[in-house]
């Protein structure tokens, strides 16, 4: 089963530094029937003008995932790092019992395209954590790299919650394929580019919900970037009604 979310139907948040687009429910926008899926609650593409950022703020049990498309986010927090996030970097910040942090255009000219990804934690009140990798384009071109997971593996960076994450730079005409545990539920988001998603064309900022499929197919229409997530089953009764409001055939 596969429910596509298209972009222009996601919430949008204009504050003129920012302009925020959510897949899912997110500050001033909610919908009931858009609360995430599964583990995986936000899925932020914000683009910040030069200069302008989110000011120093608190998160707490939450795992937090920045990916940058263009431009440099520059992230300091109160466990002492202070970095700039690239193109090609993926940065988990592991909330835990509490941390506070700040989010910056590292430049004064061009703006900063990124998302913020946020998935529930498996354990609650850990000691927060960070850790960020570089993943060349070499790596993720024509195949699905794991960059982030709950155990580590491949390199990718480390999440608390038993979560994959592949990010996939495809050309027109080349396609990836992911077969997933029986049980486990995937999202598809279309960071650039044209694809079709087991026959159906996702465009960037499209996403789509999958469950109960043996083998989820993308093949790239236009050169494309793509996200996807193998989750693991709901199990909890606020992701089962979210898994309710989100499927379709």
């Amino acid at each position: 089963m596969m429910r596509i979310r298209r972009a222009d139907q996601r919430g949008h948040a204009d504050r003129g530094w920012l302009d925020s687009r959510h897949t899912f429910s997110f500050g001033d926008y909610h919908d009931p029937a858009e609360m995430g899926w599964g583990v995986l609650r936000v899925i932020n593409e914000d683009r910040v003008q030069p200069g302008e950022g989110f000011g120093t703020h608190g998160h707490r049990d939450m795992e937090i995932i920045s990916y940058v498309l263009e431009g440099a986010l520059e992230h300091r927090d109160s466990l002492g790092n202070g970095t700039v996030i690239q193109p090609d970097e993926v940065q988990r910040m592991s909330a835990g019992r509490g941390v506070t942090h700040s989010e910056f255009n590292a430049s004064r000219e061009a703006v900063v395209h990124f998302l913020q990804i946020w998935l529930l934690p498996r354990e609650f009140g850990i000691p927060p954590g960070y850790e960020q990798k570089c993943f060349p384009p070499e790596e993720k071109r024509s195949r699905l790299r794991l960059v982030a997971s709950g155990d580590g593996r491949d390199g990718s960076v480390t999440m608390n919650q038993e979560a994959d994450l592949y990010a996939s730079l495809l050309d027109p005409g080349q396609r990836v394929s992911h077969r997933p545990a029986a049980g486990r539920l995937t999202y598809v988001h279309v960071a650039r580019g044209l694809v079709r998603v087991n026959g159906q064309s996702l465009a960037a900022g499209d996403g789509a919900r999958i469950s109960d499929e043996a083998e989820i197919g993308i093949e790239a229409e236009a050169a494309s970037e793509v996200l996807l997530f193998d989750l693991p089953p709901a199990d909890r009764p606020d992701e089962a009604s979210s898994l309710r409001a989100g499927q379709s055939s």
